[in-house]
């Protein structure tokens, strides 16, 4: 079948979250003489669902409420007329709930080409989900990984064989994410500087070590305020924890927006203090908007950081090493400074959404028209 070749890409829903971000990015920057960009989900509304619709790209609702119900006959029925009407050649699955689903499905419907995407270690999976994955690592052609961390967990602790594991780097958009105009948000008005992060309050991201790091740094400047920049469970406890330890006042908890951008470049220090972490987004753009980052020894977080080259490094969980290594970036502004341009460079110049869109292209256009990946040299970073 000749060019554009229709491609189905499947995330389990469509608002702000990581995978949704980069199924996103990928089908919007696809070159349309070559594919045909197509997108199922099991919850196809939010921010991501418009933005995909208002450029035109078909989003196919799968109305699966659980494994284990009638739901997910009807939504293996729906898929698979879907796939045959549209005649979709590769079936791309980003995150655990739809690889599940969809690498089987597309086997059944005998896709020609399916691809799995590991983003994240699955130690932390539910052991049902954990073994159900592994049995799809047999029945696709490629596994994505998204930085040598992932690659390493996928053919070292998942034993996927290696040649059919491929590297591909998040990309970061320069449009919007950049430094120009950086200047605080109404909430951090007045602000000396300001130590922040973005993320999904959740327990692992460890944001807990953030304000303890916080508030043992607070008495270096005065004025300088904490940005917590994120919705989840923990909200509520880091509250509590800042009222604590007595640094509420300088602590700003502003829920999930899509005004990330703005966010970003008012935080001087962007920290990352998760003691899981695959490649974060969120740490990718706040170093494409010229913060300088800290980030714990975890994933993908050194290969984006670089220790003592765009920024510094705490070991997991270590809330005293990561207070010192702010103090060190409060005290030495032309240090942070140094740090934020080297990283923000790094980040537009080296990981631009043009570069990781064109090489998922280089791999579904390997896998549609050799059946095999690219050859090496052009899968490397």
């Amino acid at each position: 079948m000749p060019p554009p070749w229709p491609v189905l890409l499947l995330v389990r829903e469509l608002d702000l979250g990581g995978c949704e971000r980069d199924l996103t990015k990928v089908a919007l920057g696809l070159d349309r003489s070559r594919f045909e960009p197509h997108v199922a989900c099991f919850h196809p509304e939010g921010f991501r669902g418009e933005e995909l619709r208002g450029a035109g790209i078909p989003v196919l609702r799968l109305p699966v409420r659980s494994f284990c119900s009638p739901s997910a006959l009807a939504g293996l029925s729906s898929m698979g007329a879907y796939l045959a009407r549209q005649g979709i050649r590769l079936v791309h699955c980003y995150d655990v709930p739809t690889t599940i689903f969809g690498i089987p499905a597309a086997r059944l419907f005998r896709v020609p080409v399916a691809i799995s995407s590991l983003l994240g270690y699955r130690g932390m999976l539910p052991p049902a989900f954990r073994q159900a994955v592994r049995i799809t690592d047999h029945l696709v052609d490629c596994l994505v990984v998204n930085c040598m961390a992932m690659r390493r967990h996928a053919v070292e602790d998942e034993k996927v064989p290696a040649h059919r594991v491929y590297l591909c780097y998040n990309g970061v958009d320069p449009r919007t994410f950049h430094p120009l105009g950086r200047q605080r948000t109404p909430p951090l008005e007045g602000a000396s500087l300001v130590v922040g992060v973005v993320c999904a309050l959740r327990a692992e991201k460890r944001v807990d070590l953030l304000v303890e790091a916080f508030a043992a740094v607070r008495h270096l400047q005065a004025g300088m305020k904490l940005a917590v920049v994120g919705s989840g469970d923990e909200l509520p406890a880091l509250q509590t924890l800042a009222r604590r330890l007595g640094v509420s006042s300088d602590c700003i908890f502003q829920p999930a927006t899509r005004e990330v951008a703005a966010w970003l470049r008012a935080m001087d220090i962007f920290v990352l203090p998760s003691i899981s972490e695959a490649f974060s987004n969120a740490l990718l753009e706040a170093m494409a908007c010229g913060c300088c980052p800290v980030g714990s020894r975890v994933g993908g977080t050194p290969e984006l950081i670089a220790h003592g080259e765009r920024g510094l490094l705490f070991e997991p969980g270590h809330a005293d090493e990561m207070a010192a290594q702010l103090a060190l970036l409060i005290e030495q502004e032309p240090l942070r400074r140094r740090f934020g341009a080297a990283a923000g460079s790094f980040a537009r110049q080296q990981l631009s959404v043009d570069r990781a869109v064109r090489r998922m292209e280089s791999l579904y256009g390997a896998l549609l028209e050799n059946g095999a990946l690219p050859p090496p040299d052009r899968a490397r970073a």
